[in-house]
């Protein structure tokens, strides 16, 4: 399943009798879903369907969506009132039985009040009813298209983040291979430790000592951490594999990338073990920042 992420652009243009439109939607990071309309006055009978598409379509990101329409010339319909203008010929033709007069004709009584009706399309009620279903459609392309952008978008992120995965697992192998972890190394730090307390004027209880030398070795151990680390690594790159909405627990597996490599850098005696951290923590952030992008 494709990874997408929560920015992006679409544009859709189409036109109806009354008038031409534009939708513009704009996508940006969210913790949760929240679509934000803009439209013309009286089209307001719209958003309940338009946020029911929305919501089907996206589950994460700030949405800004806005209709632009201008008039079509001759956005003006003519309409017979045909009960009025039964109405007129019934009394007119009482008038011509009283008066014996002749009955009027089709420009008289088409120019009496009330028996044509003017309406303007453009007015925000009439163009619901007439150009609804159509901007519907179009809005409904627009998503299409915004979600094809954010998609897009994804995949170029999913790359970046599979690329920083690969280089958190190579700085832990790196601290995992370092000699400065081996047996040897952590008895010859602990051992100087040892003689360089012994040699000075004080004086040491010996039992202390061994329990001083204990907690040195047992903080430089970071084998929990490592192992830790590599799980995270795996579960990454199954998350990366499995694709679809997968930001928030991204966000919190690099919470827990994060937690270790600062164990790892409180633990460390070493330089090379240190530097090896503190790469690792600049790494993570780099991840994280991009994973926060994703839906």
């Amino acid at each position: 399943m494709a990874v997408s992420s929560m920015t992006g652009f679409a544009r859709t243009e189409g036109a109806g009798q009354a008038a031409a439109w534009f939708w513009e939607l704009r996508s940006v990071n969210g913790k949760g879903f929240d679509l934000r309309l803009r439209l013309p006055p009286g089209l307001e009978s719209l958003e309940p369907k338009l946020r029911a598409m929305a919501t089907q379509k996206f589950t994460r990101g700030t949405v800004h969506a806005a209709l632009t329409m201008t008039r079509q010339q001759g956005a003006l319909e003519v309409r017979l009132n045909e009960p009025v203008l039964q109405q007129v010929l019934q009394a007119a033709r009482r008038a011509v039985e009283i008066t014996g007069g002749t009955m009027p004709d089709t420009a008289s009584l088409l120019a009496l009040r009330g028996v044509l009706e003017i309406a303007d399309l453009e007015a925000g009620n009439a163009l619901a009813e007439h150009e609804g279903e159509d901007l519907l459609a179009d809005f409904g392309r627009a998503l299409d298209e915004l979600q094809a952008a954010r998609i897009g978008e994804g995949e170029r992120l999913k790359v970046i983040v599979g690329e920083q995965v690969d280089e958190v697992e190579r700085l832990t192998a790196q601290v995992e291979i370092s000699p400065a972890r081996s047996v040897e190394a952590i008895r010859t730090r602990v051992g100087d430790l040892v003689q360089r307390l012994l040699g000075t004027d004080q004086k040491f209880d010996p039992d202390r000592l061994h329990q001083e030398a204990v907690m040195i070795a047992t903080r430089a151990d970071v084998e929990e951490e490592l192992k830790r680390l590599k799980a995270h690594v795996a579960a990454a790159r199954e998350l990366l594999a499995d694709g679809g909405v997968i930001g928030r627990r991204f966000d919190f597996l690099a919470q827990e990338f994060q937690r270790e490599a600062n164990t790892l850098c409180s633990k460390s005696n070493d330089a090379a073990i240190t530097e090896a951290g503190l790469a690792l923590k600049v790494k993570i952030d780099q991840m994280r920042e991009q994973v926060q992008n994703l839906e």
